[in-house]
């Protein structure tokens, strides 16, 4: 019987390595840019411009492409290239027997079908585009290919074009410190150490503005896993600064910039921007979380979405920038880029959260999109990351964990208090996280922050998508096997998941059972924690099983988010919106006192004695 059962939990985790891929495919994967041949055509032309970039300070300009093949047809494309030179010496051989050189060894940034905007392209040869660039410290070219993705040939190169200044301090990312009273700035540049000091000018609106410095990491080719990421995909990240501003007054409005000072004595500034700084833990007052997975970047230009990756991706980001001035904090909880290995996409993503993330917190947790590939450490074997294990989310964005390589850790916020776990790292029953899992919920004093939140890239609760359902756990193997002791003992209120793409809300629920009979209007002591699956902010969805599990209240097959309101510590109000219009769609509020979260519930009860 033995080998029956190691079929079974094997066939069990290839499904679940594998479900990823069934619905969708990196774009710049399916280009096959090793095999580019050369027949530059000297009838054939195509330019770029403006030339120079960035003359008022702008990070983001429209670009106009013209381009004249004189033997066009369906499938030629024209791909964005940075740095704008190709470079064939610095390419490893094609073939290592015949040392043959490839001409091109780095994926575009970015891609459009020559005939998007001309149907008759295919008849004239001429047309032209319109791209979308960001500042990404380096000039851009643009080529146009015959051969379709998978045979390319080069047919010409267009003229050069650059930002004024390509190393510019850009796309600031705010997060909580390890401390409530402290906010972290982290962004990029093209600046070194050895040419720039990197600092932040900041303090209250109105008030005499300070500075503190900021350290600098960069991460290298060598540090890559494997492939797209170490070969095709790589690109240089520049350089990421944080700098930490410590001993914030509570719920004031801080000004802040970035700046470099060059070794001259001039400094290059940033934009400024400002932020609202938190609440004191357990302060009464209107607080705004929201929370989502699964999001990924997609292209406003409509380049690379020819396999309709990440379609939500901009409607969620839109709507999040819309209600910004009622939202004080960000969870993304796994799978930010979906970049795969392709580094440019890390610097567009957070172009593309920069209005989010630079006026409030944007906390992350690891998703298998970020960390996962075989023999690098992480709990999947799988190579989801792309070769990137890690390595750029950990540099990219900052988040208050111990061990930037362990991605878990707890943050406040006023009412709140959130433990975020790694689904990616090993959770069960005596492992060092689960160790840090029971600490964090057993550190929250229930009467300053009554509102417990647990947040996980995979899904370790209850989920009826369909491969879930097909396991017949609706879980991830192993997934809330030792957790739901814990999250009963501990009283979570909500579990948040990402990885499936759609939303799901079950009832308060304890191994398998609903243990209260109420929907919408929660009152008194909840008995159980109510799970919630909010990986649907843009990538491609996931399908649910036919059969709706009977602790399932409310699913929906579409984009969205999740809004949580705390009035008080008495009063919670959790919507879930749509990202195509932003209105709510399910919805509940809990209401109760502090003696309902101290009540004795099944096997979360403290010990008592009969003595006087």
């Amino acid at each position: 019987m033995l080998w029956f059962w190691v079929l079974v939990l094997f066939t069990a985790n290839l499904k679940l390595g594998l479900a990823h891929i069934h619905g969708g495919e990196q774009p710049l994967a399916k280009i096959n840019i090793l095999q580019t041949t050369v027949a530059l055509h000297e009838s054939a032309s195509i330019s770029a411009e403006p030339v120079l970039l960035g003359l008022k300070g702008e990070d983001t300009e429209w670009i106009t492409v013209n381009f004249v093949n004189p033997k066009p047809s369906l499938d030629d494309w024209v791909g964005v290239f940075s740095p704008a030179k190709f470079n064939p010496s610095a390419c490893p051989p094609v073939n290592e027997r015949k040392k043959q050189l490839p001409y091109i060894c780095s994926a575009p940034i970015k891609y459009k079908y020559a005939n998007e905007s001309s149907s008759c392209y295919a008849k004239t040869g001429t047309a032209s585009l319109k791209f979308q660039l960001i500042n990404q410290r380096a000039d851009f070219s643009f080529a146009l290919f015959s051969g379709g993705l998978s045979d390319p040939i080069l047919v010409a190169i267009s003229n050069p074009i650059s930002f004024t200044n390509p190393k510019a301090p850009l796309y600031p990312r705010l997060a909580q410190g390890k401390s409530w009273n402290e906010m972290t700035v982290t962004w990029t540049s093209g600046y070194d150490i050895d040419e720039a000091v990197p600092f932040v000018e900041w303090g209250r609106k109105g008030d005499l503005q300070v500075r503190s410095p900021a350290g600098t990491l960069t991460f290298k080719q060598n540090s890559m896993c494997g492939s797209p990421a170490s070969t095709v995909g790589w690109r240089d990240p520049g350089f990421i600064h944080t700098s930490f501003l410590k001993d914030l007054w509570p719920n004031f409005v801080y000004m802040y910039r970035m700046g470099h000072l060059l070794y001259n004595g001039s400094v290059v500034w940033s934009k400024t921007y400002s932020f609202k700084s938190s609440p004191y833990p357990g302060q009464n007052s209107l607080q705004r979380v929201v929370i989502f997975g699964d999001m990924g970047k997609a292209e406003r230009d409509g380049s690379n979405e020819y396999s309709d990756y990440q379609p939500g991706s901009l409607n969620t980001t839109d709507q999040l920038i819309r209600d910004l001035d009622n939202i004080d904090i960000v969870f993304h909880i796994g799978d930010l880029t979906y970049s795969n290995g392709y580094l440019s996409q890390w610097d567009q993503f957070t172009a593309q959260v920069e209005p989010i993330a630079s006026t409030v917190p944007y906390m992350i947790a690891s998703g298998n999109h970020e960390r996962d590939w075989p023999n690098s450490g992480s709990f999947y074997d799988t190579p989801d990351s792309g070769g990137e294990c890690g390595v750029p989310a950990e540099t990219m964005f900052y988040y208050p964990a111990e061990n930037k390589a362990k991605f878990w850790y707890s943050t406040d916020y006023g009412l709140f208090h959130f433990c975020i776990a790694d689904s990616e790292h090993d959770w069960r029953e005596g492992s060092e996280q689960y160790r840090f899992i029971e600490q964090c919920l057993a550190s929250v004093d229930r009467h300053r922050q009554p509102w417990l939140i647990f947040s996980v890239h995979r899904v370790l609760g209850y989920s009826s998508n369909d491969w879930y359902s097909q396991e017949g756990a609706y879980e991830e193997p192993m997934g809330r096997d030792g957790l739901q002791k814990l999250w009963q003992k501990y009283k979570v209120d909500i579990a948040f998941y990402g990885h499936v793409h759609n939303y799901e809300r079950s009832c308060p629920i304890y191994q398998n059972q609903c243990v209260n009979k109420e929907k919408n209007h929660y009152s008194g002591t909840l008995n159980g924690t109510i799970h919630v699956v909010v990986g649907g902010a843009g990538s491609h969805l996931s399908k649910f099983s036919q059969l709706i599990p009977y602790w399932s209240i409310y699913r929906d097959y579409d984009f969205g988010f999740v809004k949580l309101t705390a009035f008080n510590q008495s009063s919670l109000l959790f919507e879930y919106k749509k990202s195509r219009d932003g209105k709510v769609y399910d919805s509940f509020t809990i209401s109760r006192d502090y003696k309902d979260v101290l009540a004795c519930v099944h096997d979360g009860c403290e010990p008592t004695t009969l003595a006087s």
